[in-house]
């Protein structure tokens, strides 16, 4: 039966939206709508003006036989900000403040809002780039993971500190806590990663880098390649220098006071490095 335009148009949206970075053709459209391909072609314009003009994401067209339609959702700076500063807003509250310097994250990215708002802002940064699995370490990174994972439309991997027999056999790597200094092993399925993938690392908090670090050469023993390494926030670090150099951060814990009982946030290097400009800035 035909399907009305306002009818193809939700349906369509839903559809692009629930996947992302997935080509879909132009014939299975007009197939599920009992549509002439040019009706569809049209519809496909309305949606791509409508995402591009609310921020909602990119839709591509792919001419010819084999063509079809790409949904890529991505998050624009000012959208980016408000949602940064609403969480930084929440975080400098003295009572997430925790025994070591630590900060309570945990009610912040168990909120699919907030989750939501993070995958959009991660898969944002790796816009342009192949990534084919998102990785993190059990267990506070693992809700990030999946969000990201979810936006890239890609499958995400959960290193663990100590091997599952449901996994199978395993690949293990030591290395340096950069807090503690402490020699730590983490593992990783060998089914869970092909080689020569491109692996996005997340993670929820980074001090010294040494778990992030971990998981760089965990990539390197599968033969993929490190695309690149995001942390939903990063706290001060009193040594010489963190183990990783390249990571991009949403926030950043730069003062904790266990004296007064207060927390200091700012933004991390999320918005310069993404979209270039300094936070404030037009």
């Amino acid at each position: 039966m035909k399907v009305r335009r306002s009818d193809r148009l939700v349906d369509m949206t839903r559809y692009l939206l629930e996947r992302p970075r997935t080509l879909i053709s132009l014939k299975f459209f007009a197939q599920r709508y009992d549509s002439a391909k040019s009706s569809i072609s049209e519809d496909l314009g309305i949606l791509k003006r409508t995402f591009q003009d609310r921020g909602t994401g990119i839709l591509e067209t792919v001419p010819g036989a084999a063509g079809g339609a790409r949904f890529i959702p991505y998050i624009l700076r000012e959208d980016a900000q408000k949602f940064i500063e609403q969480i930084i807003h929440e975080v400098n509250d003295e009572s997430r403040l925790l025994p070591g310097g630590y900060v309570y994250l945990s009610d912040l990215l168990s909120r699919p809002d907030v989750l939501r708002q993070v995958g959009r802002l991660i898969a944002t940064q790796y816009l342009n780039q192949d990534v084919d699995t998102v990785m993190t370490v059990a267990t506070k990174g693992i809700p990030i993971a999946q969000s990201v994972a979810t936006f890239l439309n890609v499958p995400f991997v959960i290193v663990r500190n100590d091997s599952h027999i449901t996994e199978g056999s395993t690949v293990s790597v030591n290395y340096v806590s950069g807090s503690s200094k402490r020699i730590e092993k983490m593992e990783l399925s060998r089914r869970s990663l092909k080689e020569g993938a491109h692996v996005l690392v997340v993670d929820d908090f980074m001090k010294g880098g040494g778990t992030l670090n971990g998981m760089a050469s965990l990539i390197k023993e599968f033969d993929a390649s490190l695309v690149g390494m995001t942390v939903f926030a990063e706290g001060e670090f009193s040594g010489e220098h963190r183990l990783v150099d390249h990571y991009t951060s949403l926030i950043k814990v730069n003062a904790v006071n266990p004296n007064d009982q207060t927390i200091t946030a700012q933004p991390g290097n999320y918005l310069t490095t993404v979209f270039g400009k300094e936070m404030g800035s037009k």
